[in-house]
């Protein structure tokens, strides 16, 4: 339960990057046009990871926990060592976790990067 009143973070961070997006763009040039957009930007990654932070975060744990490791510091300790080299089967694993963590990181900092649809 949240306990605070409406409008949600979230909400409010879609208002402030809408109200950037429909009125402050068309009326900035230059520099602060350039700045107005990375503001932009930064919002909607803002909003995103509110919107599937927790979610993510939920299946990280999982599949690290599924590779038997306890947190990122232990699987790359693991990767550094080549312990993971000896065990084909973990080492393929492996890659598909890493990749499920960089898919995870690109929904939330740019979907667009995101060539296969998954975003």
């Amino acid at each position: 339960m949240i306990p605070h009143d409406a409008p949600s973070a979230q909400e409010m961070l879609a208002a402030v990057r809408e109200w950037m997006e429909n009125d402050v763009l068309a009326s900035t040039e230059g520099r602060l046009n350039f700045h107005t957009r990375v503001a932009i930007n930064v919002l909607a990654m803002v909003e995103r990871e509110l919107e599937l932070g927790p979610e993510q975060a939920a299946a990280h744990a999982e599949r690290l926990a599924a590779l038997g490791f306890e947190d990122d510091r232990a699987l790359a300790a693991a990767i550094r060592s080549g312990a993971i080299d000896d065990d084909p089967t973990l080492a393929v694993q492996v890659r598909a976790e890493v990749l499920a963590s960089v898919i995870d990181k690109l929904r939330v900092a740019n979907p667009k990067y995101l060539s296969d649809g998954r975003g």
